[in-house]
């Protein structure tokens, strides 16, 4: 079974970045397993607690999730044309200590989204730059800027429009091919 670990940049309860996520979930084939990986209650990532042995078992437990799963879907929102901080600070807390990064090698995929038209183009590319920072394969082709959410989703969740959903599927296929490489 491979396990996808699902990252939401998002903290709101009805937050559209964890509704597109649980459309997504639902589209990976059978053999794949998907799961929610909570980062609200990391501290944010300070160094001394590495460096003095005291690490956080917030972070241990972070870790250890992280090594757990072989990939990583990310999916967010834009906050002020980047990533929310919430999003950036997990990446930290798995980054560190220096040489012991859980992200190393984990292929990925980024999904940005926005009530607005450009689907939130800043933050997908500014996560492009720090996983790339990070050494994870991600999925370049294609990119998934979902815009206009609000009309996307009907009062369950779901994604309504059809076209949506077959592009979240090529999505996805282009994804799991992507898993396949590096697991080979």
């Amino acid at each position: 079974m491979t396990k996808i670990g699902i990252l939401v940049g998002s903290l709101r309860k009805e937050s559209f970045s964890k509704k597109i996520a649980a459309n997504v979930a639902a589209l990976f084939p059978e053999g794949y397993e998907s799961e929610f990986i909570e980062i609200e209650n990391l501290p944010f990532y300070n160094q001394d607690y590495d460096n003095e042995n005291n690490v956080r078992a917030e972070y241990t437990t972070f870790r250890n999730r992280i090594k757990e799963i072989d990939a990583v879907l990310f999916v967010t929102p834009e906050y002020n044309r980047s990533v929310p901080a919430v999003l950036s600070n997990a990446l930290d807390v798995g980054s560190r200590p220096y040489g012991a990064s859980v992200w190393n090698g984990k292929p990925a995929a980024i999904i940005s989204q926005s009530p607005g038209n450009l689907g939130g183009f800043g933050a997908n590319h500014h996560l492009r730059q720090i996983i790339t920072c990070l050494n994870m394969p991600v999925v370049q082709q294609p990119e998934a800027y979902i815009g206009n959410t609000t009309d996307l989703l009907d009062e369950s969740g779901k994604v309504k429009n059809e076209g949506t959903v077959q592009f979240l599927q090529s999505f996805v296929d282009t994804f799991v091919n992507l898993i396949k490489k590096y697991q080979a």
